[in-house]
């Protein structure tokens, strides 16, 4: 499956891969990558339209009346090993979370 890995993409599929079954937030994922939600939610959308991620609103709860719901996202079956594969390949390649933070600060080649 051909799909851009850039470092932010990598993230976001790390973060995934720290409880892989788990349902997260976009909130939650912004705040545990650093990533904005311009740059976020489009790779979210990409891998949910290439069913590497399933999507679901929140269904409100009565104590939670007048919140709005929030759009949640998972592996899917496929995702979960496109992703083990990917991060397996990046990281093995020499490309690890530490590498990755010095990308997306910019701190590598500014020197």
């Amino acid at each position: 499956m051909k799909l851009k890995l850039s470092p932010q993409t990598l993230l976001i599929l790390e973060a995934f891969l720290d409880h892989p079954a788990d349902w997260k937030y976009g909130y939650d994922l912004s705040r545990s990558t650093g990533l904005k939600s311009g740059t976020l939610y489009p790779i979210l959308m990409r891998l949910a339209d290439r069913k590497l991620l399933e999507t679901e609103w929140e269904a409100s709860e009565p104590d939670k009346l007048g919140k709005p719901p929030r759009h949640m996202y998972r592996f899917t079956p496929d995702g979960l090993r496109f992703a083990r594969t990917s991060v397996s390949a990046a990281t093995s390649g020499g490309l690890g979370q530490v590498a990755l933070g010095r990308i997306l600060s910019g701190l590598i080649g500014s020197g």
